[in-house]
């Protein structure tokens, strides 16, 4: 089956879905084992299409059994399971579910090559959902055989019914557990929009004196998905959302004996990076600056028309009796942005299926008024242009349309195709002339749909002998994964006051091949900003996610957080958030340090000139301490030229110095001012030493000074051997990330200190010690903690700490790396951030102290 994608994009998905394999156990290994992890991609960005070739690759390794749970409502099932018999299975379900010669061949089915088989359980069919009777014709067999699809709603009775099904013909007991078990068997679970429905949202209860009991009920859904699970020998779990607020606070110690664990994607958190013609919300909304996220102003695409005409005709707060009066001036002139950009897709060749979204209440009964609504206008309107309005005088709809495409839809087109970055994803330019003739055609195909759970319509995209035009009226169903083939017009009023409700609900994200131009989203001046703030809270979580990744580490050992909305948005349901605390962050009392490098020279030379011109500004030193260079009152300006320079990668998320810098000048700005005056130093061993057999690179001087550089411990991981630099060399040839463990050596950050205030810092480090003993410092701490260093420095004093490193062999041999810390002192006055965090993150950012005291 061809779509037309480039190469490139093509080897990008084999890679990902490779990857993404390669984190699952092999099917064929003996013995016990599962795997919980996510994928996260933006919304509308082609998730679909990475599960769609990793099941693929997944049935190759062995895995015997698929299921896919593919939302809540039987229109997005069937159309995940359309999707599934072109690209996995490669026949129509709707005539058979198990594959015999007589299947009708689709997709990859009708292609050149060897046939490999597999069997669905459940057809693509509005009504083709698992059913017991059906399935218990087939089964897997244990060991070997063909695989097995099933593509389910998420609905209670339905996963009992497969969990009984699944479980019921080769189950056995465990003689280690007494449990019942299904092995030989490998299960893969794809758990689509694994936000919704999928967590759990009970809390544990308590016994009479308060003590959380030990077994318990979860909400229904999360119960069979867990049993199912739980049940089997092997299975592999793999979420995938745009939204994964919620699935980050999942406990990952919460686990009952009849249920197993709980869903935390414990394994790992794939971060899907979207091609760069993918439409999201930053690239529609915007992104406001923002320092502490390392994120820069990028302007919006001008798509977005404000609505401000709806508040009698659809109060944000209305209820399911409201009546809608006619049509809003907006939406008319929406149905009319709808034909003009259907009619230049036409003209321009674009023979495919064209779609507007009109979302603006969430109850049925006020969603069928606004149909009847839209069909008489657009009834009124099909009539007057086929009947003799042919003209543009004041009461003919052509002048309201013309006067549209001359005031907005030429100048919109003009100013993409102004820039570079998105010409290739504007088509040609097309006259009015040209579009009025295509018009009255496009009204002739307009087809008025309701997508609702009472509604009858469905949206067939897949076999329709000719491109769909429609007008799609709906609530809950348009919110969670069901696709609009070619959405070009979006008006959409449903105010939700949370994140992830907010950013499903953009059906308007995704890819617009040669008509972004023509694209329009009518909403209020209220969402678009809503939208430009979350959009800065998704890209720092996602940010999050690269970073935990070049640290190679997973979400069982990484704290995770989600910056909260200043006016009161939640980033999703409170019961979903009920394992996360509430943390106001701040850079006062704390140390930045960075841990990762870019290695390209270009930055490497950088970064050594930032600090060559620091201390340059700074003068001679104001005394020598082991090595160490130190320099006393260095000036704020010269602190914020250096940071204003310094250059961290994308992924660093613990030391940005665009966000430094933001704090050290607000501090400035404090009555009483803090952050006036710093101390720098420059670390080094001793330079006059001979370099032993395994440091080859040596440099003579920083800014005139003799260094001898420093070596600091790398990440571990399965494939590389910390500290093996020629093992590291064969293995990542290219890599551009340099990992260490730690910078700052724990006696580094107090070599500012006084005599007296060093041991006033030692004294109240063993008191808080005696007041909370760590369970993972049982001795009594002998050097300052690091919290306690910075409650003795004046607020007015910050110390930057510069770290010269031995480079890996496989970076440029000069300039070395320059490591940068910053420590600050106790402010009561420094700028904060609101966040939610994972206990894992309290744990990680607030626990008790490690026993070097850091």
């Amino acid at each position: 089956m061809e779509k037309g994608w480039p190469p490139a994009l093509v080897r990008r998905l084999g890679e990902v879905t490779d990857d993404i394999l390669g984190r699952f156990e092999q099917p064929t290994r003996p013995g016990k084992w599962d795997r919980r992890g996510m994928v996260v991609g933006q919304v509308q960005s082609g998730k679909t299409a990475n599960y769609t070739g990793l099941i693929c690759k997944a049935a190759d390794a062995g895995y015997r059994l698929v299921i896919v749970l593919a939302g809540l409502h039987n229109s997005l099932r069937s159309q995940t399971q359309q999707r599934l018999d072109r690209e996995f299975l490669g026949f129509d379900t709707r005539v058979r579910r198990s594959f015999d010669q007589g299947n009708a061949r689709v997709g990859v089915g009708a292609m050149k090559g060897k046939f490999l088989y597999a069997h669905s359980l459940t057809s693509s069919d509005e009504k083709g959902d698992f059913q017991k009777k059906v399935a218990s014709q087939v089964w897997v067999q244990a060991g070997g055989g063909d695989p097995v699809l099933l593509v389910v709603k998420k609905n209670a009775s339905v996963l009992k019914n497969l969990y009984n099904w699944a479980t019921d013909v080769l189950k056995e007991t465990d003689p280690e557990t007494g449990r019942q078990i299904v092995r030989q068997v490998p299960l893969l679970v794809i758990d689509d929009e694994a936000d919704n429905a999928s967590v759990n949202t009970k809390s544990r209860p308590t016994d009479e004196n308060g003590v959380p009991v030990a077994e318990y009920d979860p909400t229904a859904i999360n119960g069979w998905i867990r049993r199912l699970l739980h049940t089997f020998e092997k299975s592999a779990y793999l979420g995938y959302t745009a939204t994964p607020f919620a699935n980050i606070f999942i406990d990952e110690h919460e686990r009952t004996q009849e249920f197993g664990e709980d869903l935390f994607p414990r394994s790992f958190i794939k971060n899907l990076q979207p091609p760069t013609n993918y439409t999201g919300v930053t690239r529609v909304f915007g992104l406001d600056e923002d320092a502490a996220a390392g994120l820069n102003t990028e302007p919006g695409l001008p798509v977005v028309r404000p609505v401000a005409d709806h508040e009698t005709w659809m109060p944000d707060k209305h209820r399911k009796d409201h009546v809608p009066a006619g049509l809003p001036a907006s939406l008319v002139e929406a149905v009319n942005a709808f034909l003009l950009a259907t009619a230049v897709r036409k003209v321009r060749g674009q023979d495919d299926h064209n779609s507007m979204l009109v979302h603006v209440s969430r109850f049925t009964a006020v969603q069928a008024h606004l149909q009847r609504n839209l069909r008489a206008h657009l009834e009124m309107l099909t009539a007057r242009v086929r009947y003799g309005d042919d003209d543009d005088g004041p009461t003919s709809p052509w002048a309201m349309i013309r006067t549209l495409w001359e005031n907005d839809s030429v100048g919109t087109t003009s100013r993409l195709l102004d820039d570079p970055s998105l010409q290739s994803e504007v088509g040609r330019s097309v006259s009015w002339e040209e579009v009025r003739a295509a018009i009255p055609g496009v009204l002739d195909e307009l087809r008025l749909v309701t997508m609702n759970g009472k509604s009858e319509d469905a949206l067939v995209y897949t076999g329709s002998d000719r491109p769909l035009t429609v007008i799609a009226v709906g609530g809950d169903k348009l919110s969670r994964g069901l696709t609009l083939e070619g959405l070009t017009v979006s008006y959409y009023l449903r105010a939700s006051k949370m994140y992830d409700t907010l950013m499903q609900m953009g059906r308007w994200f995704g890819y617009r091949p040669g008509y972004l131009d023509v694209c329009r989203l009518y909403t209020t001046d209220e969402l678009a900003g809503w939208y430009r703030d979350i959009a800065v809270a998704n890209e720092e979580l996602l940010r999050e996610f690269d970073y935990m990744a070049v640290l190679g580490k997973t979400p069982k050992d990484y704290g995770l957080r989600v910056r909260a909305h200043p006016d009161g948005l939640m980033i999703t349901a409170a019961a979903k958030m009920r394992n996360g605390e509430t943390v106001d962050v701040t850079f006062s009392q704390t140390i930045s340090e960075t841990i990762t490098f870019d290695t390209d020279e270009e930055t490497l030379c950088n970064n050594f000139d930032a600090a060559k011109t620091l201390l340059t500004a700074a003068g001679e030193p104001t005394r020598t301490e082991n090595h160490n260079r130190i320099w006393d009152n260095v000036a704020t300006a010269d602190i914020l030229a250096f940071l204003d320079r310094y250059r961290t990668p994308d992924t660093a998320t613990k030391a940005r110095p665009q966000a430094l810098a933001e704090y050290i000048r607000t501090a400035q700005s404090a009555d009483p001012p803090e952050l006036t005056s710093w101390t720098v130093a420059l670390l080094s061993l001793d330079p006059q030493k001979p370099g032993e057999p395994d440091e080859p690179y040596h440099v003579s001087e920083l800014a005139g000074h003799p260094i001898r550089l420093l070596k600091r411990a790398t990440y571990d991981s399965a494939q590389r051997k910390s500290g093996d630099d020629e093992f590291e060399s064969r293995l990542v040839a290219g890599r551009d990330r340099y990992v260490i463990r730690r910078l700052v050596s724990p006696e580094d950050e107090y070599l500012d200190l006084t005599e007296a205030q060093e041991v006033a810092a030692g004294q109240a480090t063993v008191d808080a010690w005696h007041d909370d003993p760590s369970p993972r410092a049982k001795n009594k701490p002998t050097r300052p903690g690091g919290l306690q260093i910075r409650e003795q420095r004046s607020p007015q004093r910050g110390l930057l700490l510069l770290y010269p490193l031995v480079p890996r062999v496989w970076m440029p041999k000069e300039p070395p790396p320059v490591g940068i810390a910053i420590s600050f002192p106790k402010s009561a006055k420094g700028k904060k951030i609101r966040y939610r965090v994972t206990n894992l993150w309290w744990q990680q950012e607030y626990g008790p102290a490690e026993e070097d005291g850091s």
